[in-house]
């Protein structure tokens, strides 16, 4: 007989039995046929069903009923009257019961084997069933991978239907139409429900904004997306330069963040004027500045990150009353070695034969084509160019800082009545086309003069402040100084009726949570993927080092390295644990009491300063509440809800104390109070239109009902530039016996709500 791959107990014969249970089955059937005919005697013999008990000598013995083989079990161990005992009749018991008692354990080894013939062949069904629901399971995966990929699509279409939108909802007039106020609201809905996009929130809530406040979101968005871009590039350069360390060639690969973030945001229409427009660009006033040519990019103001002059190309059915190319906008930075700038009058060297990313010389002739020629139509037609001018800076990631200087058109050349624009030798001996510019008259005074930077300077040094009344609040707590200054009161005085303090102060009768077991990095965290704490935020660390570490985007939460952690101090993900970073100063306002400014550039997405306070429960003393407008809810989904959300704060904030039960039921369990005890934190004031937002961050335990709250930058915050954020009150929810009280807001935004509740 062939051998088999299979054992013998599965082999199977051709009517599909298995060898093992045809002996198992012929077994049964002999154990059977002679078990029925040992009974059949041991019934005419003794009848075992009726048996009660024997007696033995000097002993009684009564047993129970119970089945025939646990009794003629008994038997075969129990003695026989005596008067049995010589009996052949009593002996042929004897034998027969013992018969019995055999009969009966090969019956249950027999019963054992057909359990397990049919627990074989349940667990054959059973393997059979198993496989088809793993099949089942195969093609419901499929399944779900297929709607996944149709629900990102629809997603996607949503959201860009939703921007498209949201584009449209103005008139000529820049104005909010009723019908486009009811698309954005549904366009808003739509990003929000596909995925809580607070990215596609922003984009799609922009066109309800005023003009000046769409440029500031969207440039708050490029950084967002610019961080975001960094990240990725560092993942990337990391892993490249792994490759590079093992083969030992190569160097370090690099690509533009900046331009990642431009084609993101066209990809996602997030731009602004994306159609070139001559004049002005609608929210950009006289004297803005830029960071980089990217922002510029992004806003319309100059829509292309390299080039020097900017045009509208031969499109047909643009502009049919002029020649095309026509100029819009030119970047006047030093770039060409030809170039003469006496602010209100200029002379701008054409584009090409530049080497800008080495000598910056002339190295070979300029055509009239493209920009050149463009410039030329524009100055022939009389058409105005807006100039940005740029310096070097080094609070700019780019070195440079552009400043918007307004609109200037061709002049005439001194002593000729000829309009400015001609071809000459350059200084490198190479052909250069020059073009002679005027201001136009009316606007306001420039910013920039010489291409050099005139702005409002911080002091150098603490002795050179202005109306000096404290050198140092914080008396040393901090790593650096926070002086104050008092002009308006007479005599002038600092801050006072508080304690400084750089730690939150916890009563003895509120219970710390106990610091979780941290991630096993040393020195610092660099992993993401081993990091437990990074884990946490997602798939990546929340900060990135770029001028400085900053925040990539605003989160829910911020999971932070802590106590518990093996890595050291100057782990990024400790970022917002050291302390202040920039030269910050408190001042005497005239309406709003005193107020915070920095002395130093604070980029986008960088943390300024923690608030500290007092730690309450949030349902004690509420009448003290009433009076306190330090008090900061400890709200993790209310105090950060994005950007543009309202940051919750709760203040004054309290309806009728009659229901303090239902107020106090959803409230948040804690609040800070840094009416008495805080930091420097407090002196930041209210502002409609923010430059700085809430962050919840979680480093020293996971209770989210005990979050620190750290103050981020918004935007870029330039020097003595107010930092403020969003209070958040809602209006007319301030109510004290029966009556709303209102507050007049004094930030002087464009953008002003007028009250603050």
């Amino acid at each position: 007989m062939p051998s088999s791959p299979y054992p013998s107990c599965v082999r199977r014969r051709e009517d599909g039995e298995r060898p093992a249970e045809t002996r198992a089955r012929k077994r049964v059937a002999r154990l059977e046929k002679s078990v029925s005919g040992v009974e059949e005697v041991v019934k005419h013999t003794v009848d075992l069903d009726g048996m009660r008990g024997t007696k033995t000598p000097g002993k009684a013995r009564q047993t129970p009923l119970r089945s025939s083989s646990r009794i003629a079990s008994l038997a075969s161990r129990q003695p026989v009257k005596q008067g049995f005992s010589g009996s052949p009749r009593a002996q042929r018991f004897r034998r027969r019961v013992k018969g019995a008692t055999k009969v009966t354990t090969e019956e249950k080894s027999v019963k054992v084997k057909k359990v397990d013939v049919k627990e074989v062949k349940v667990k054959k069904g059973e393997f059979k069933e198993v496989k088809v629901q793993k099949i089942e399971v195969k093609e419901v995966k499929k399944e779900v991978k297929v709607k996944k990929t149709e629900v990102k699509e629809v997603k996607k279409v949503k959201k860009e239907v939703a921007i498209v939108k949201a584009s449209k909802i103005r008139n000529c007039n820049g104005e909010v139409t009723a019908e486009g106020a009811d698309d954005l609201s549904e366009g808003a809905e739509e990003i929000i429900t596909s995925g809580s996009d607070k990215l596609g929130q922003q984009i799609a809530e922009r066109a309800s904004l005023n003009d000046a406040m769409q440029v500031k979101a969207t440039i708050r968005i490029f950084n967002f997306m610019y961080l975001e871009a960094i990240q990725a590039e560092d993942k990337r350069a990391l892993e490249i330069l792994s490759k590079i360390g093992k083969a030992c060639t190569g160097k370090r690969p690099s690509k533009r963040p900046d331009l990642k973030a431009i084609s993101k945001m066209i990809e996602l229409k997030a731009t602004l004027n994306p159609d070139k427009q001559v004049g002005p660009i609608p929210g950009v006033s006289v004297g803005q500045q830029f960071l980089s040519r990217a922002e510029m990019v992004v806003i319309g103001l100059h829509s292309h990150w390299l080039n020097g002059i900017d045009y509208i190309g031969a499109v047909k059915g643009r502009m049919t009353d002029v020649e095309l190319p026509v100029a819009v906008s030119i970047v006047m930075s030093g770039g060409y070695e030809d170039d003469v700038d006496n602010s209100e009058d200029m002379v701008y060297t054409g584009q090409g034969g530049n080497d800008l990313l080495s000598t910056r010389r002339q190295i070979k002739d300029q055509k009239m084509e493209k920009g050149n020629l463009a410039l030329k139509n524009s100055m022939k037609c009389r058409l105005p160019v807006r100039v940005i001018r740029g310096h070097a800076d080094k609070r700019s990631y780019t070195g440079k800082i552009y400043t918007y200087d307004g609109l200037y058109e061709e002049s005439l050349l001194l002593n000729t009545g000829v309009y400015g624009h001609w071809a000459e030798k350059g200084i490198s001996g190479f052909t250069v086309f020059k073009y002679q510019l005027r201001r136009l008259p009316g606007q306001p005074t420039l910013t920039s003069k010489q291409v050099h930077f005139a702005r409002g300077k911080a002091p150098d040094t603490v002795s050179d402040l202005r109306g000096l009344v404290c050198k140092d609040i914080s008396n040393g707590q901090e790593r650096i100084p926070v002086p104050a200054s008092n002009t308006i009161d007479d005599p002038p005085f600092p801050p006072k009726d508080y304690t400084y303090i750089t730690k939150t102060v916890v009563p003895d009768d509120i219970p710390m949570p106990i610091a979780p077991k941290g991630c096993s990095c040393k020195g610092k965290c660099t992993n993401e993927k081993k990091c437990a704490c990074a884990r946490k935020n997602g798939t990546s660390f929340p900060y990135v080092f770029n001028h400085g570490e900053r925040l990539v985007k605003p989160m829910d939460v911020v999971y932070e390295c802590g106590p518990g952690c093996g890595c050291g101090p100057e782990c990024l993900n400790r970022t917002s644990q050291k302390g202040l970073q920039y030269r910050l100063e408190v001042y005497k306002t005239v309406s709003k009491g005193w107020a915070c400014r920095s002395w130093d550039f604070i980029p986008a997405g960088a943390p300024i300063c923690e608030y500290f306070g007092t730690l309450r429960r949030n349902d004690e003393n509420l009448e003290s509440m009433l009076d306190n407008s330090y008090i900061f809810e400890l709200d993790l989904l209310q105090t950060m809800q994005g950007m543009e959300g309202r940051q919750k704060r709760f203040g004054d904030v309290m309806p009728e104390l009659s229901d303090e039960d239902d107020l106090l039921q959803d409230a948040p369990a804690y609040v800070l109070d840094a009416g008495k005890n805080g930091n420097v934190s407090r002196f930041l004031n209210h502002s409609c239109e923010p430059n700085v937002f809430i962050q919840c961050v979680l480093s020293h335990h996971n209770d989210v009902t005990m979050p620190r709250i750290v103050m981020f930058a918004a935007d870029n915050i330039h020097p003595l530039e107010e930092l403020c954020y969003d209070y958040g009150y809602a209006k007319d929810s301030v109510v004290r016996d029966g009556e709303v009280v209102e507050m007049p807001c004094h930030c002087g935004a464009p953008s002003c709500r007028k009250r603050m509740y």
